[in-house]
């Protein structure tokens, strides 16, 4: 029954793959013969497919909050890359993600069409990324990003770094907190987390063979960036993040497994 299970999710995963293939390949097409940059239908495009995404996981989702009606730098604790279909299925939306997702076989490719804006860890151009980020902020086009660095295991928020927020406070616009937390009869879920050494396939056969996972994610009251230093910003985000996932304060921060 469970190898059943398995492989019917296997299938459906990958049919909802295929389509968001296709989908990305048109869009390429269409892009190179009108030479326009169709960011924000690759926005919209992008959220339905990552809606389908979410729907081929084993997972029970649970929205709280109201969503902006404005562009703003969305902010996250970072559990596991299905985060991002997670979220992303809520509004069109970029991400910025590490250099390394670019190399993924045909997740990399989807992410660079989906507007995916890549970095490299100890790269040294904080600068330049945040004017990149910037841009894309000031052209009204809603970023999400995740301010810890790293995955971690659901039981802590790692510091947020400040720098990743400066593009926020530079194009004027608020911050976006959201919370996500995998449970599994009330617990934190063990398997969702993506940490440590865990591979892409070994990780999504674990999470497919599973029983389904319920997944709580809260949209928190915006923070004007305005006037504030991007470290103060980031530990305002930080500490609104863990209060609303552990009903604490964030206490001093504690070492955390490496991402994968």
């Amino acid at each position: 029954m469970k190898k059943l299970r398995l492989y019917l999710r296997l299938l459906r995963l990958a049919a909802v793959i295929g389509l968001g293939t296709l989908l990305a390949a048109g869009i390429s097409l269409v892009e190179r013969l009108a030479r326009h940059d169709l960011m924000p239908t690759r926005q919209r495009l992008t959220c339905w497919f990552l809606a389908r995404l979410a729907r081929a996981l084993p997972f029970r989702i649970a929205v709280q909050g109201e969503l902006p009606h404005q562009p703003m730098l969305w902010v996250s604790n970072h559990v596991s890359w299905t985060d991002i279909p997670l979220l992303g299925m809520l509004a069109p939306l970029s991400f910025l993600s590490k250099a390394e997702v670019r190399a993924w076989p045909v997740a990399g490719w989807l992410a660079h069409k989906a507007g995916t804006q890549f970095i490299r860890r100890g790269s040294g151009d904080s600068s330049q990324l945040n004017q990149q980020l910037g841009q894309h902020l000031q052209q009204g086009r809603p970023l999400l990003i995740f301010p810890e660095g790293t995955t971690t295991d659901g039981l802590g928020v790692r510091t947020f770094h400040g720098r990743l927020l400066s593009s926020a406070i530079d194009s004027g616009v608020p911050v976006q907190p959201v919370a996500i937390r995998y449970l599994r009869a009330g617990k934190p879920c063990s398997v969702a987390p993506f940490i440590g050494d865990d591979d892409m396939l070994s990780h999504l056969l674990r999470l497919l063979g599973s029983e389904c996972t319920d997944v709580q994610i809260q949209l928190l009251p915006p923070i004007a960036s305005s006037a504030l230093h991007r470290n103060a910003l980031a530990r305002q985000a930080q500490q609104a993040i863990h209060l609303a996932l552990f009903g604490a304060p964030a206490q001093a921060a504690e070492p955390q497994s490496q991402a994968a």
